[in-house]
């Protein structure tokens, strides 16, 4: 896209930073009321019918409540409704809107159990006193977003993409005079009859016609699913080899080698839980110095 663009302008404009601004992600939307069902269940209950629905096979899952996928499914993600059956195993445990929050952003729930050694650190996510002032849980989400999600994750890809053919990408969202307004504006203004982006839209509306706005949201994603088990596979293999990741030193085997098993049984979607991992070690592959055998040699560096 930043390729086609740069073959006309110069200069492009981008639209990042308005859902942390005013109200777009379905999180803000979603995460109140599931915590609100969720904590209308005693927790020693939530954690009992976790464990229940965990020991029933996924494809079983899908074969009893396939009926129910445009429900549990309204924007053809990638993961069957067995799949986000189990899945939603993983809010049942939650003991405050903090964590579940923490939970909706994260791919790996407890992600020093998969790094050899570590200890989760404090982040902007885990740490409720980054966005404590601030009275209403949808606003300490959109805040948290704002310090982490956004420019560690969006404006990187954005910069990196845009960049790679020339192409200069401004974000007139991030003008700290549209920021300083944005968070004067009472949340109705923000999100609203379950919307977000409620005063965007009606701006919007001045200039374009709504059948070409009230559509659903919709993210930018590939099917790293499927290339894993295609033609991504032997190289996955590779880098998440049992004797390669002990020898890294960086990584505990046993809870990577299990969903990839899981991934290529196809019993689970756990594409972004191991293109995380993998992200890693190709790195390592590239910069953390190779012996003739192709094996990494990281003795001298470590986890910060």
């Amino acid at each position: 896209m930043s390729e086609l663009a740069r073959s006309h302008v110069t200069v492009s404009l981008s639209g990042d930073a308005g859902d942390e601004l005013f109200g777009g992600y379905r999180r803000y939307l979603e995460s109140q009321t599931l915590w609100n069902k969720l904590s209308l269940v005693p927790g020693f209950s939530r954690r009992g019918l976790a464990r229940a629905v965990k020991r029933v096979p996924v494809s079983t899952l899908d074969a009893l409540f396939g009926w129910a996928s445009p429900m549990l499914n309204p924007y053809g993600t990638l993961n069957s409704v067995g799949d986000k059956l189990h899945r939603s195993t993983e809010l049942m445990g939650v003991k405050t809107r903090e964590m579940l929050y923490q939970h909706l952003v994260s791919h790996w729930k407890d992600p020093a159990s998969v790094v050899s050694g570590a200890k989760d650190l404090v982040t902007a996510v885990s740490n409720p006193q980054v966005s404590g002032e601030l009275p209403n849980f949808i606003e300490r989400m959109m805040y948290t977003d704002t310090v982490s999600y956004l420019p560690d994750d969006i404006l990187v890809k954005v910069d990196r993409a845009s960049m790679a053919v020339s192409l200069e990408s401004r974000v007139p969202f991030l003008d700290h005079r549209v920021v300083e307004f944005a968070w004067r504006l009472p949340l109705t203004m923000k999100i609203r009859a379950r919307k977000g982006k409620w005063l965007v839209r009606q701006v919007l509306y001045k200039y374009v016609p709504k059948e070409l706005v009230e559509r659903p949201k919709m993210g930018f994603g590939v099917p790293i699913d499927s290339w894993l088990r295609g033609p991504l596979r032997d190289w996955a293999e590779s880098l998440f080899e049992e004797t390669r990741l002990k020898a890294d030193g960086f990584f505990n085997p046993q809870p990577i080698r299990q969903k990839w098993n899981e991934h290529l049984k196809r019993t689970h979607n756990w594409q972004y839980y191991l293109w995380d991992v993998l992200m890693f070690q190709a790195w390592l592959a590239e910069w953390g110095g190779s012996t003739a055998s192709g094996r990494v040699t990281t003795g001298q560096y470590r986890l910060r």
